[in-house]
């Protein structure tokens, strides 16, 4: 839907629990059992290589007082030197292993959030809005990725570490480890009261900028007719309301974060102060050697700093945890099996099809009150109407049902007699193209990206598809016609350009009927008379209803519709309707005095 229509606030796609995500996690490891497994083993390595050598150290202090032979110092020399080479390299590949495992995790679960959204009902993804959608697949998966390549191998190998540390100093002396083990409780009280506080948090800022970026999207997808109704203020304030939101609770995240780092100081305080009265009294007593006492204070450290790593990195782990679980929870979001599958109709593309609207009536979930109420419209085979009307007035969302997005409470929308009710996705989409404003152009070979229509189109094909529609001339000059990569990390194509793939698109589809909702919105005024005409050159022979963004679109229609709050309150020709003297002429006036 366009950012015209007033609808309730959308709901957020299904976001998993924290068991959910780890048994996802769980799930796809066991599938790289090899990958696995050396990443375990090669970082229980490295972290026991590290705290070898502060054993060698203790070592090195008793020789020293008991007067060994300097042969006994040079060797422990050598073991030092190469518990330290071999923990670097251990490390090293830990880390990189690590990076590999959690980059293919990465990969497997974009790909499937992806096919999850474009398996959803369009229904659905209109009812969420783009900004959740957008945050998740885009925002999310990022965050997922910065997380991957620092915080979580820095979380995952000091907890190795940690544990192979803790191991170290109850083999040093078992009054000295539980001297050591004493700060731990401290360490999990911290963990305790800020983990389940912190994930919510982390989630309530995520749904956070997701709101802001459907704001932004809003106002950016409609901004001709926000300056056409004057609803700038209107729009800056609601993006600046969810800008403050997101500021908010990013400076309540940092402050949390702070309390959460002075509890961490705390439990290093109290480690460190138990292994040093522990360490006097065992001399004390003769129950230690002062190498064992020495090398304590110096595993300790070898414990609290990773246990600093990971409580100084969970701020940005947090965030990759609650960037996936709402990855996870798409995976989860149901689908209509039929979406993808073969259309139940097969319609005859060389005849056009008449679209007729009954009685339609709308309501968003949740809500009372309609956005369409007993709506009736005829648009002859082949012919073609154009919608106008104020911000609201439910323009999009008519569009959309007779595009077979969402299902109408009362009335029908009937393509030639098939009632679009009675079809699922993939046959609705055999009957009905839509284009709105929203256009993309997928990275890669052009000649790939017009073939998504029509996937056995022979290049001249694609070529007639692209003049049809104004393009010949810039494609032919591109560096590899038709081969040439566009997209990101591409050719970079303007909005006009863009515009014009899409209607490309449009022609090798070959659906009987268009639905186009403001579709050239974006393109501005430079070269709107062009892109107009391309409009119009790619529905020649089909039924066709256009979403006015400019009034010269409705002056091109055969009939023009005028909706008011969600009712057909006009219906004419345009100079039918200029003559009547009502709201469109009022509207048409109000044009061309700002034109």
């Amino acid at each position: 839907m366009s950012s015209t229509d007033t609808r309730p606030a959308p709901a957020t796609l299904r976001t998993a629990g924290g068991g959910e995500a780890a048994r996802w996690v769980g799930a796809h490891c066991r599938r790289m059992p090899w990958l696995s497994s050396a990443t375990v083993l090669t970082t229980v390595a490295g972290a026991a290589l590290q705290v070898l050598p502060v054993l060698l150290l203790g070592r090195v202090v008793d020789a020293v007082v008991e007067g060994d032979s300097r042969s006994v110092l040079v060797t422990i020399a050598v073991l030092l030197v190469s518990a330290a080479l071999l923990g670097a390299a251990a490390t090293a590949v830990s880390t990189y292993l690590i990076g590999r495992l959690g980059a293919d995790l990465l990969a497997r679960l974009r790909e499937g959030a992806v096919r999850a959204v474009l398996g959803m009902p369009s229904a659905r993804i209109e009812q969420v809005g783009r900004g959740d959608v957008l945050s998740r697949v885009g925002d999310d998966v990022a965050v997922l990725s910065k997380g991957i390549r620092t915080a979580i191998p820095t979380v995952f190998s000091a907890g190795v570490l940690v544990a192979i540390a803790t191991v170290g100093m109850f083999g040093l002396d078992w009054r000295l480890g539980l001297a050591g083990a004493a700060a731990l409780p401290a360490y999990g009280l911290a963990l305790r009261w800020y983990l389940p506080r912190s994930a919510p948090l982390y989630r309530k800022q995520r749904v956070a900028q997701a709101d802001r970026a459907q704001a932004l999207i809003s106002g950016l997808d409609g901004i001709d007719t926000v300056r056409a109704y004057r609803l700038e203020d209107s729009f800056r304030e609601k993006v600046t309301q969810e800008s403050w939101r997101v500021r908010d609770l990013g400076v309540e995240v940092f402050r949390f974060f702070g309390r959460f780092v002075g509890r961490e100081n705390r439990a290093e305080f109290i480690g460190l102060v138990l292994i040093l009265v522990a360490g006097y009294a065992l001399l004390e007593a003769d129950a230690a050697t002062l190498g064992e006492v020495s090398a304590a204070p110096l595993m300790f450290h070898r414990l609290f700093t990773p246990l600093g790593a990971i409580m100084f990195t969970f701020d940005e782990a947090q965030k990759s945890g609650a960037s996936l679980t709402r990855l996870v929870g798409v995976l989860g979001e149901s689908a209509d099996g039929r979406l993808v599958g073969d259309a139940s109709v097969e319609p005859a593309k060389a005849v056009a099809y008449p679209v007729t609207v009954e009685g339609l009536t709308f309501s968003y979930p949740d809500t009372d009150e309609p956005v369409l109420t007993d709506v009736d419209l005829t648009i002859p085979a082949g012919g073609s109407l154009a919608l106008v009307g104020a911000t609201g007035a439910g323009k999009s969302t008519l569009a959309a049902l007779i595009a077979g997005i969402g299902t109408p409470q009362a009335g029908s929308v009937r393509i030639g007699s098939q009632d679009l009710a009675e079809l699922d996705e993939a046959a609705a989409r055999g009957l009905v193209s839509i284009l709105t404003q929203e256009t993309h152009v997928f990275s890669g070979p052009l000649a790939d990206d017009l073939r998504l229509a029509a996937p056995d189109a022979t290049d001249a094909e694609l070529m007639d598809a692209l003049r049809t529609v104004g393009a010949g001339d810039w494609v032919e000059a591109l560096p590899e016609g038709l081969d040439t990569m566009v997209g990101e990390g591409g050719e970079r194509l303007d909005v006009a350009k863009v515009a014009q793939i899409a209607l490309a698109r449009l022609v090798l589809g070959r659906a009987p009927v268009v639905v186009l909702d403001e579709s050239t919105a974006e393109a501005g005024s430079e070269g709107a008379a062009e892109l107009e005409r391309a409009v119009l050159a790619a529905c020649v022979g089909r039924t066709t209803l256009f979403v006015a963004h400019r009034l010269t679109q409705a002056m091109a229609a055969d009939r023009i519709a005028v909706l008011d709050a969600g009712r057909v309150v006009e219906q004419g020709t345009h100079d039918d309707l200029v003559a009547l003297g009502g709201r469109y002429a009022r509207l048409w006036r109000a044009w061309r005095e700002g034109s």
